[in-house]
């Protein structure tokens, strides 16, 4: 999640949340912004969605590395749920699952929007490549005038999600999955304070190394 103006499909960083939280961003009457994304793992899409073209094949892919499996037993601060507490062969309820937790924010305790993504890199919702991509980008950007209000009132947010996908999705296979949400993001704050919430379209692509593996969060785009 990133913060130039515009959208981009991809970039070659870590995901960071692109809400205007950092320098540039907007008070609570906006809720634009980006995420810094990997390079994608797929071709770039003809259709709506940054999916793979339907003609790009999809045999020789070469294996994937085994998922990371958290690190502690503990429930990750701003997240409700764990993956081992969903079901990891449902594709949905895990990409559900870690844009919950990459979305949620207590700026009571965060000292930014990238403690959300590595909340859940070290709780296992992301693949090992993915993990270490959000453990190694360091944000260039200050906090912005949207945290910094968002601090003022000591909120946290609520995520709900909406499934958005749309008719350039490919088919699932057996390793890989893609996912396209609508993302909204509430903040909430001490005595009765609530701001306004900030959208994102979000695609998602999760991945495993075989079919009795629990799926995981390969790449997140967001739009």
């Amino acid at each position: 999640m990133t913060f130039s103006r515009t959208w981009a499909t991809t970039a070659s960083a870590a995901t960071v949340l692109a809400i205007g939280l950092l320098t540039g961003g907007c008070g609570s009457g906006g809720g634009g912004g980006e995420r810094a994304l990997p390079e994608p793992s797929a071709p770039l899409a003809t259709g709506t969605g940054p999916y793979p073209t339907p003609s790009a094949p999809h045999t020789d892919v070469p294996a994937l590395p085994e998922p990371t499996e958290p690190t502690s037993t503990d429930a990750p601060r701003g997240s409700a749920v764990r993956p081992q507490e969903v079901d990891g062969t449902d594709a949905d309820a895990v990409g559900e699952g870690a844009l919950k937790a990459l979305w949620t924010y207590d700026t009571t305790t965060d000292s930014g929007p990238r403690d959300a993504e590595l909340r859940a890199a070290e709780a296992g919702w992301l693949t090992g490549a993915y993990a270490d991509q959000v453990r190694a980008h360091r944000p260039q950007s200050v906090l912005g005038a949207q945290w910094r209000e968002w601090a003022g009132h000591r909120a946290r947010t609520t995520v709900a999600l909406k499934k958005t996908e749309d008719a350039a999705k490919p088919p699932d296979t057996g390793t890989e999955a893609w996912r396209q949400w609508t993302v909204t993001a509430t903040p909430k704050g001490s005595e009765g304070w609530t701001g306004d919430p900030v959208v994102s379209s979000v695609y998602v692509q999760l991945t495993r190394t075989t079919t009795d593996k629990p799926w995981r969060v390969a790449e997140v785009t967001v739009r």
